[in-house]
């Protein structure tokens, strides 16, 4: 069978002999922009069965099936891991999700602080975006990303056992504290571009459960302070080592 040459995300259950039937966007992209054609080889993914070569069995420009043939890929697990950050201008928010999604988290959560500009967010659209970054860097699994919450609240709700990696821009110039931290349960979390209000800072230093961080001796922009701290993080409690 040829090799795949297209790899594409779906909800449908996988498995050996498993029929899949196509939406029409789907059929529009493989046989219309991409000229798949009847015994083409494509990658599949949905998050839960790891990846599968399908060929392609039935193809026209609304509608298509494909059938899983084997798993080139078991499902792979990220850390434990959830990047917390507040929303800022929509394409570096496009941004932080997308690379979030490349370089491990388990959930993505937008929140708002006390001086995050943005209000509102299209959940639907980031969560397509953390898909489109998945069928582009070879992953098998899709992190969720969660609907806007308010920190507050967040924290109020904290689950117990998960620890937060807290990168604070006031800490600039000193050196970062995760050496000694342990645990298999994290949260990073990731300021707005005007950084936390005073009371914001002294309510995350005062739980148990945060470890203050500074990302270097520059103040970062906030979707470079996203890749920085998962970099960290990985590097030190991750699955990089």
């Amino acid at each position: 069978m040829k090799d795949a040459k297209v790899r594409l995300y779906v909800e449908h259950p996988l498995g050996e002999g498993q029929t899949i039937p196509l939406e029409r966007d789907q059929a529009h992209y493989l046989f219309g922009v991409m000229r798949l054609g009847v015994g083409d080889a494509v990658a599949l993914f949905n998050g839960r069965d790891g990846e599968w070569r399908c060929g392609v069995v039935e193809a026209g420009k609304r509608k298509g099936v494909l059938v899983c043939e084997a798993q080139t890929k078991p499902l792979q697990m990220p850390p434990d891991l959830w990047l917390i950050f507040a929303p800022i201008k929509k394409a570096r928010t496009d941004f932080i999700v997308e690379k979030a999604a490349e370089m491990g988290a388990a959930r993505i959560m937008p929140v708002q602080t006390d001086f995050t500009n943005s209000e509102r967010i299209r959940q639907d659209r980031l969560q397509a975006h953390a898909v489109e970054a998945a069928e582009q860097c070879g992953g098998t699994f899709v992190p969720e990303v969660a609907d806007l919450q308010k920190l507050d609240r967040v924290l109020a709700d904290w689950p117990e056992g998960r620890q937060l990696m807290f990168c604070d821009e006031a800490e600039v110039g000193s050196a970062a504290r995760l050496g000694a931290a342990s645990g298999d349960q994290w949260a990073i979390l990731i300021g707005p571009e005007g950084g936390f209000s005073p009371d914001e800072r002294a309510r995350l230093k005062s739980l148990p459960f945060a470890h203050v961080v500074s990302l270097g001796p520059r103040i970062l922009r906030a979707d470079t302070a996203a890749v920085a701290a998962m970099t960290i993080w990985q590097q030190a409690l991750g699955d990089w080592g």
